[in-house]
């Protein structure tokens, strides 16, 4: 797929992949250059409330080790 750069520098996202990836009005994309490759990725709005709870219900590393660690000082180690 190709598409023209204006004078403006402007390029028209086609319809189909502004559906597809969710581009309304307004919605930002980051320009990512990958040597001789440009590549437009859609920008997360708020990645850090985006990814809060992936990892929920699991148990903490840091958590885990702490326990280890207080069991072993109680054991006398």
């Amino acid at each position: 797929m190709s598409v023209t750069v204006s004078e403006k520098g402007w390029v028209v996202i086609p319809a189909d992949l502004r559906k597809k990836y969710n581009l309304r009005p307004g919605a930002q994309v980051s320009i990512v250059d990958y040597g001789g490759v440009l590549a437009l990725v859609p920008a997360m709005a708020k990645p850090v409330r985006q990814a809060a709870g992936i990892l929920k219900g699991r148990t903490s590393l840091t958590r885990a080790l702490l326990t280890e660690h207080r069991r072993e000082r109680s054991r006398g180690r």
